[in-house]
């Protein structure tokens, strides 16, 4: 049983400038932000915003020029490239909007690959990659490589990944983008699921009907949080059962 009030991720006044030539760029001011464990929140604005670049501080692939970040308690601005390497691969699961997957590798080894950089041996490996993608329904396609699959198939295999290494926190950037509107809900009931077992999600999107499935949406505008707030409402089962049916 998870505990829903341990605070994962407690980021206090980031900010994040870029200098482009002559301009300065500030893409995100003072954004303090708590993720608890077992959490289902989307982080939505529109182009511009400073989602991506937040997403990249919340997954360790970049680092704020201001303020302060704790990983279940630890303050990542003080962590060795080392450490953060290994929040990244041990702790993050990371799913793309354009999958990311090998192409010449079949499912089961896209999704072994986690492991094999946290040195995991092979046996293992073959039996984890295979038991999760199990678990994201595709059993029957493990040794399908990208180009057999759907695009619905390959973002499951991307979640699987994802799901692998049973990190902290599940990160999707746009995971319904390059979906049509059957396979983008199909996917979401699987996130719906995965939060339902225990995971901590976190998806940036600039879509509405995507952001409404997670618990607590984050709104940002011009760099700065804009509001966030409690969804009472998120999709529920049914209502996604109706669309992929109609």
């Amino acid at each position: 049983m998870t505990d829903s009030n341990k605070i994962i991720i407690d980021i206090e006044n980031i900010a994040k400038i870029y200098k482009m030539g002559f301009e300065i760029v500030h893409a995100l001011r003072k954004v303090s932000l708590k993720i608890r464990q077992n959490e289902y929140l989307a982080i939505i604005g529109p182009s511009g915003s400073g989602k991506s670049t937040l997403m990249n501080i919340l997954g360790c692939l970049d680092t704020p020029t201001l303020g302060n970040y704790h990983f279940k308690e630890k303050d990542v601005n003080f962590m060795d490239d080392n450490d953060v390497a290994e929040i990244r691969n041990q702790e993050i699961g990371f799913v793309f909007q354009t999958f990311n997957l090998l192409a010449r590798s079949t499912a089961a080894k896209n999704v072994e690959l986690p492991l094999v950089y946290g040195g995991v041996t092979a046996s293992e490996r073959k039996q984890r990659a295979e038991q999760t993608l199990i678990n994201v329904g595709l059993g029957d396609r493990m040794d399908h490589k990208p180009n057999e699959l759907s695009g619905g198939q390959r973002q499951r295999v991307a979640v699987a990944r994802a799901l692998v290494t049973n990190p902290s926190i599940i990160l999707a950037d746009e995971p319904t983008g390059n979906l049509d509107t059957k396979t983008g809900v199909e996917i979401m009931k699987l996130f719906n699921d995965l939060w339902e077992k225990g995971n901590t999600i976190i998806v940036v999107t600039h879509e509405e009907s995507v952001a409404k499935h997670a618990h607590r949406i984050i709104r940002l505008r011009d760099g700065l949080i804009e509001c966030d707030e409690v969804n009472d409402n998120p999709a529920h089962d049914f209502e996604i059962k109706e669309i992929i049916e109609s």
